[in-house]
C-alpha cells in the first residue's frame, strides 16, 4: 500500500490495530511522519489494582508508537519488530489520557531506536522509554 501523507499513515495504522492490543488498550495514533510520531492512551481501563496507571500499559504505548515509527523508517516491503525495550516510570496518572512521542535516535537498515516520552495531561513526564526494533524484509 503506498501512502502519500503522513495523516493517511496515522489512519492505516489506526485502521490496522483494530482488534489487536493496542486498540483494546484504545491506544490512537494522532499524527506520524518519519521523524515524530504521537499518540495518545486513556488510563481507565489501564490501571493496576490500585488505580494507577499499569507500567506495562505504558510499555505497550511507547512499544506502539517507537514500531510505528521504525515502520515508516523501514519503508514498503519491510517490517519493524521491538527486540528491546526499557522504561522508568516517573509519576503515576490516574484519570484522562496519557500521550506519547516517539522521535529517533538511530535509523539504520537493519536496527532503528527511538526515545519515547509519555506524560499526562498536565503534561507532566510520567515514563521515558526507549525502544530498538529490528528492521527486515516482510514475507
Amino acid at each position: 500500500m503506498t501512502l502519500s501523507k503522513p495523516d493517511e499513515f496515522s489512519t492505516f495504522m489506526n485502521e490496522i490495530a483494530r482488534g489487536h492490543l493496542p486498540d483494546r488498550m484504545g491506544i490512537e495514533i494522532l499524527s506520524a511522519d518519519v521523524d515524530r510520531v504521537e499518540g495518545r492512551m486513556p488510563v481507565e481501563g489501564n490501571t493496576q489494582p490500585y488505580g494507577l496507571l499499569h507500567g506495562g500499559a505504558s510499555a505497550v504505548l511507547a512499544e506502539t508508537l517507537g514500531s510505528t515509527a521504525a515502520a515508516l523508517h523501514a519503508g514498503e516491503g519491510r517490517i519493524a519488530v521491538g527486540i528491546e525495550i526499557s522504561a522508568t516510570h516517573h509519576r503515576s496518572a490516574t484519570s484522562g489520557h496519557v500521550t506519547g512521542v516517539a522521535t529517533p535516535l538511530h535509523r539504520g537498515r537493519n536496527l532503528a531506536t527511538y526515545a519515547i516520552e509519555i506524560v499526562d495531561d498536565e503534561g507532566r513526564r510520567v515514563c521515558t522509554s526507549r525502544l530498538t526494533c529490528m528492521i527486515r524484509d516482510a514475507r
